[in-house]
This record gives C-alpha cells, structure tokens and sequence, in this order.
C-alpha cells in the first residue's frame, strides 16, 4: 500500500489543479482528455480563472487538495463529490468520478453517473458506469436499459466485462442476466461484442455446450474474433474436448501471438496435462513479447520450479524482487528454491523478508524450521516471540506457529506449555484447543483431552476431524467402544472418504469383534493412506484372521515410511514376539 501512496497522491492531485484552474477548462470538458498529473502542478494564479465559480465551490476544491496532499484520499472525495453537486459543472463531475474509480468507492460512483445523467442524458461514460453499479447492487434491468442507451449511439456496451462480473452473483441474478441479455440480443440481432457476452453468461451459468454452439456463428462471421477464440479454446476444455482444447490454442496463438489472455490460458492448459516443458516454453515466448507484465514472469518460474530448472526461476523470481513486483510469492519461492539446493541461510534470509499476504505465515513457517534444524530453536521461538508483540491482532497465529514448531521440534511438554498460554490469551482459538487436545492424549491425559474436544464440539458440532479424534482417543484410553463408534459413524456420514477415519472404524470395530467387517475399512484406509499406524491396525486384523503373510506385508510398508513407529513396532513385537515382520 504504502508503495502506490505516491502515485494516487499525485494522480489526486492532478485531477483537484486541473479543477482550480478555472471555467474555460472545465465547461463542456467532458469528452477532454485528462491532464497529466505531475507531481508538481502548476499553480500560476495568473492563468487561473475563478469567475463562474461559487466560493463554496472553490473551498470544498481547495479542501481536496489539501486531503489529498495529507493523504486522506477519502476527505479528497467527500469533497470533491460535494463540489461536483454544488457547481453540476461537467469537468468538475468527470474529474470526481476519476477519483471514486481510483478508490473503488461505488457509492460515489452510483451518485455522480447519477449527477452526470441527469445534466447529459446521452453521456456514455456515465451510461457505463451506471450500469457496472447496477449489476453490482444485482438491479439488472437498470443495467441492461444503460446499455442499451450505450448501444444507440452505436458505441461499446461492455456487455463482456458485465457478464464477467456476473461470477460474484447469486445463480438466480445469473440466469436473469442471461435472459436479458437473450432479449436485448433480439433487438439488437448480429452484435458481436453481445453474442460474445451471452456465451460468456451461458458458461458461467453452467451451460459451456450452449455456449460453444451461440459461438460459432459469431466465429463463423467474425474468424478474429480473439476474445471469442479464448472463449471457444476454454469451452472445449471445459466440455471434456482436451486434445480438440490443445489443438485449437496452438493453432491460434500462433494467428495471434500477441494475445496474453489466450496465451495464458494455453500454458494454463498444459500444465493442467502435465506438459510441463511445452508450458514452460509457451511462458517463455509470452514473457519475450510481454516483458513488462510482472504475472507472467512468475507463471514462467513456478513452471522452471516444477521442471527442476531453478536458474531460470531465481532469475525471473529475483527480477521481480527487484522491480518491486509479486515481491512477497518471488521471495517465497526464491526460499524454496535455496531450501533444496542446501542453502540454509540464504533460504531463511528469503523466507523472513516475506511481509505479507498469503505467503507470509507459510514462509515464516518454513524460516523457523529451518532454523530450528540448524540448531537455533531458541532464536526461531524468541522471533515468533518478538512478532506476537508487535502484531497482537495476529496473536493466536503466531501462537499455533510456536505450538507447531515445538512439536515438529518433539518438544511436547514445551508445546503443552505454549498451547496452555495460548488459550490464556485465546480461549475461543478452536486450532489451539486441538492441538492441545492432541498433546494432552500424548501426555497420558486423556481425560482433559476428550474436555477439549467436546469443547470444540460445542463450536463446531460438524468437525469431522474432532469427532474423529474424539473418538479414537475412546477407543484407545476409556474402553468406551459403542461410545467411541458414535462419534467415528458421525464423523464418517460427514467425510466417508477420509481415510482416517475409515482407519478408526475399522479399529473400533475390531476392538469389538467384528472383525470381516472392520477389515473392509481398514483395507480401504491402507489402499489409499499405508500410514505406520494404520498398517499397525491393518496388520493386527489381518494376523487375527491367520493372514500372516499379507500381514506381514502390510507391516513392512508401514516400516519404509517410519521404521521407528512405536505403535507399529510395539503391534509387531507383541504379535511376532520377536519384534520382526520377516
């Protein structure tokens, strides 16, 4: 934020001088060309002209500026809509609304399209943005008569940009929108850019076929219709028609190299198929004739990532950073990329000059681990530390952090004490109750666990992972079986295909008896999951019955992911008696 501050400052600024310089700028200037903003506008009183202005008018303008050179973008606006309404001038107008879009302020926006409509019915910028701010308040009708006003002095309606914003519509608002796009279509029959919008609402309203076949005739009379050939390219993939999809993109982003969109969508195709190279390329060629588009250099090395080609990447990532742009996701990856190559520091350097965004705690995440591994713990937790200070509204993260940390780390009895000041500090953080839970069970405190739990069931009774935990901890420590069923059947209904869970039905189910019957659970559970302690249960199920041999098997692929898993090995020693699975 604070690297664009300059920018939209001097962007204000320019539009509030070029409003003080006077009537004979501002009269009838709707269709001008905005000034350019400089950062040190002109401000010879010699040239300015205040006649046909009111005082009012030029106290709420001075005002702006004075906002805006403070920073206050939004006292900027209050006063520069208010001028707009006092002097109903037209430059003054367009010059407000160039500020509300700057800020995203729609409701400024809604008023003065309003303000400006009501001076200049015919004005088409504001018809556009009249109707943006309909179908964002989902009053299509208003949107669609705007349009149409738009479409009557023979200019764009933009009827693609509003069909893509239909995605952030309710399903009903996108089938009203199609349906009046249809019928605005019968009276304006063979417009390219609305058969164009109407296949984009067929497909975002889930009708891709539909949509292929409102194209062709479009394409049939329009072959160049590039955004309509990314849509066709994007409807064949989206219908199953992969090799047609592939075939169709290599054909025409060869017509139109320049085309990003449909570039971007190619490489997007390819690496969804697993041509990772053919991807990596067609990033490559778009990075050559766009250069200056930051997006598409960070595609191109994530691509190089997944390739093994790091040089390429940490030449592109490390542009970005220098450059100033996608700063946090580069320094990310640049982390990643120096973590597998061995270079401890230099990955934690990378890592910690992550500041924000999505990247922020799985980075700082991987610097405390690494410095953990490095045999600085104490350092990682005392940063943490520092960071919880100084950002207490994102406390309880950098609580399950530390909690984590400890953990991976086998620091349990630390972690227990993390987790129990946590819950000082936060006793609504459902995540630190369970890892809690968790660590209580480990403890041999069972009791206090299962309080945890059902404390957290009582926030979220849906929790398939909590109902699962529940109930193995009941199956494992309070011989509570029918009990401990409850909740595994519970959390099973609500996730059948998790293979956790099926472990502990199985498990709960042996524990009773029902031993053919828990064996189709665990058999499900090791087939897609063989972890240590579900081979234990498949295992011990499998030797009950006198398979000893495909039981044995079973141990031993638990053994190759953790040869050091006490279930495993205890269910081992106390069933071969000699601690081996040969």
């Amino acid at each position: 934020m604070q690297r664009n501050a300059p920018y939209l400052a001097t962007c204000l600024l320019g539009f509030t001088f070029a409003a003080l310089s006077g009537c004979a700028s501002l009269s009838g200037s709707s269709t001008q060309p905005a000034p350019e903003p400089t950062a040190t506008p002109a401000t010879d009183k010699t040239d300015i002209e205040y006649a046909d202005f009111e005082p009012e008018v030029l106290y709420q303008l001075l005002s702006a500026e004075i906002a805006a050179q403070r920073g206050r973008y939004d006292v900027t606006l209050v006063n520069y809509l208010q001028a707009a309404k006092t002097s109903n001038d037209d430059g003054v107008i367009e010059r407000a609304m160039r500020i509300a879009q700057t800020l995203n302020a729609d409701n400024a926006q809604q008023q003065l399209a309003d303000l400006w409509l009501e001076k200049s019915p015919e004005n088409i910028q504001a018809h556009r943005v009249a109707a943006i701010q309909a179908v964002k308040r989902q009053n299509l009708e208003t949107a669609l008569f705007h349009m149409e006003k738009i479409m009557d002095q023979d200019e764009d309606a933009d009827f693609d940009n509003l069909a893509a914003m239909a995605t952030q519509l309710p399903a009903a608002h996108q089938q009203e929108l199609l349906s009046l796009y249809l019928r605005l279509a019968e009276r304006h029959p063979n417009t390219p850019d609305l058969e164009y919008g109407i296949a984009l609402l067929m497909k975002v309203t889930g009708a891709p076929q539909d949509a292929l076949t409102r194209l062709e005739p479009l394409l049939s009379e329009h072959p160049n219709f590039q955004p309509a050939i990314t849509l066709k390219g994007d409807l064949l993939y989206q219908t199953g028609q992969t090799k047609s999809a592939l075939n169709y993109l290599t054909t025409n982003t060869r017509r139109f190299p320049d085309n990003r969109q449909m570039g971007t969508l190619y490489a997007r195709m390819l690496i969804n198929e697993q041509k990772l190279q053919a991807a990596q390329d067609e990033f490559q060629r778009l990075v050559t004739l766009h250069p200056k588009t930051p997006g598409l250099k960070l595609s191109h090395a994530l691509v190089a990532i997944e390739n093994q080609q790091p040089e390429i990447a940490r030449t592109e990532l490390t542009t970005l950073v220098e450059q100033g742009h996608h700063i946090n996701e580069a320094a990310y990856y640049l982390g990643r990329i120096e973590e597998e190559a061995g270079n401890t520091e230099l990955a934690i350097n990378h890592y910690q000059s992550v500041e924000e965004g999505n990247y922020y705690f799985p980075a700082l995440s991987r610097a405390s681990e690494l410095q953990a591994q490095a045999g600085e713990l104490e350092e990682a937790i005392n940063h943490l530390h520092s960071l919880r200070a100084n950002n207490p509204e994102q406390a309880e993260k950098f609580w399950l952090l530390e909690i984590n940390l400890l953990i991976d780390q086998d620091k349990k009895s630390q972690a227990l004490a993390a987790a129990h000041k946590a819950l000082e500090a936060h006793p609504k953080s459902v995540e630190a109750r369970y890892a809690r839970a968790m660590l209580l069970d480990a403890n041999d405190e069972p009791e206090q666990a299962e309080q945890d739990l059902k404390i957290i069931l009582d926030i979220e009774p849906t929790s398939s992972i909590t109902l699962n935990a529940l109930g193995y901890i009941l199956i494992e420590r309070n011989d509570r079986l029918q009990e401990a069923q409850g909740y595994i059947e519970r959390a099973l209904a609500l996730d059948p295909d998790n293979p956790a869970i099926l472990d502990s039905m199985g498990w709960v189910l042996f524990k009773q008896g029902h031993t053919m019957e828990a064996l189709d659970y665990l058999a499900k559970a090791w087939a897609t999951y063989p972890d240590p302690e579900v081979s234990a249960h498949y295992g011990e199920a499998l030797w009950s019955i006198g398979e000893e041999e495909q039981a044995r098997i079973v141990w031993e692929e638990g053994l190759d992911n953790d040869p050091d898993h006490e279930i495993l090995l205890e269910t081992i020693q106390r069933l071969t008696n000699d601690g081996s699975s040969e």
